[in-house]
């Protein structure tokens, strides 16, 4: 186990950099046009860069490169993350001309990137069937399935999550910072690290995105996020599962799960497609009610703080 500084430093390192590498890329980001724009669908009334990807996958990755500890967890991220981070920009280049990307190609890669992650050896093995306390191994097939939904959908829920300034940045550091404290509840150094690191570039970012933003993450930003936080679930709070403790990764990224089975449920209710994004997340609803963009903000960070209490509490009484 790692002693408390190196946990800080860690923090401190990731923090700084993507903080400090923001303002950079957001110029860069002007020159270029690389901007998006509003429409009718969207909050901001001004183009506002989109960029803002860039500096939470380098940051993460270089951070990660120092102080973890190099394992197969880190390696899957570092490449899966990559195709995730790559299909994004993608997907953000079409928006700066304003036209929708497909949805296939986007889904096809997390799809693969799900499966990297299985190859690099993160995947869900298998859980702790209670009163016997046995370990069931999940047969291949099973593994991958559970672990390719587990991966896409998180992915996809984080990044339905990025449409109001701050959200998606803030409720990523919250729910990072749940899985390092649930890491060092299971004595996972290894995971604890990485979800330090990842709160650090979510906090780093998130000076530069609250309200009013001056950039946002974009898909490349929101879909890495989402990503990483799958990958260190996987990788730690889903070890050793037992089937009560597998409520605690769920508790742990509540906000986005809660908001994605609101929107999947009243899209089928409407029959419309699911991917076809509109003005009913939680955080739209919440404005119409009339709070403001700093207050329905804030009202959804306390609520991921309560699911995140929520799943220590669970993991402390199971463990």
């Amino acid at each position: 186990m790692h002693a408390g500084w190196y946990y800080v430093l860690s923090f401190l390192v990731a923090f700084v950099f993507v903080y400090a590498t923001v303002p950079y890329v957001r110029q860069v980001a002007m020159k270029l046009g690389f901007v998006d724009k509003p429409n009718p669908r969207k909050i901001h009334k001004e183009p506002i860069p989109l960029l803002g990807g860039l500096p939470l996958y380098v940051g993460f990755l270089i951070t990660g490169g120092v102080f973890g500890d190099g394992g197969k967890t880190f390696w899957g991220i570092a490449v899966g993350g990559l195709l995730i981070f790559g299909i994004g920009v993608i997907d953000d280049y079409y928006k700066t001309r304003g036209k929708d990307f497909k949805a296939w190609p986007k889904f096809l890669m997390q799809i693969v990137a799900a499966v990297i992650l299985v190859l690099f050896g993160v995947k869900i093995g298998g859980i702790t069937l209670p009163l016997h306390h046995v370990y069931y191994a999940f047969p291949i097939w099973l593994s991958l399935t559970t672990t390719i939904l587990w991966v896409v959908a998180l992915t996809n829920m984080v990044n339905f999550l990025d449409g109001v300034d701050g959200l998606a940045a803030g409720l990523s550091a919250i729910s990072a910072m749940t899985l390092f404290f649930i890491a060092l509840l299971k004595g996972q150094p290894d995971m604890a690290v990485l979800a330090v690191i990842l709160m650090g570039s979510a906090l780093g970012f998130l000076r530069h995105n609250f309200h009013p933003a001056r950039i946002f993450m974009g898909d490349a930003g929101a879909t890495f996020l989402g990503y990483v936080l799958a990958a260190i679930a996987v990788g730690g709070a889903f070890k050793s599962a037992t089937l009560v403790s597998l409520v605690v990764p769920v508790l742990a990224l509540g906000v986005p799960i809660l908001d994605t089975m609101w929107v999947i449920i009243r899209r089928f209710r409407e029959n419309r497609p699911i991917y076809v994004a509109d003005k009913g997340h939680t955080f739209h609803l919440l404005m119409k009610s009339g709070l403001s963009q700093v207050q329905t903000v804030a009202f959804l960070y306390l609520l991921g703080i309560c699911f995140s209490l929520a799943s220590i509490v669970v993991l402390l009484v199971v463990h």
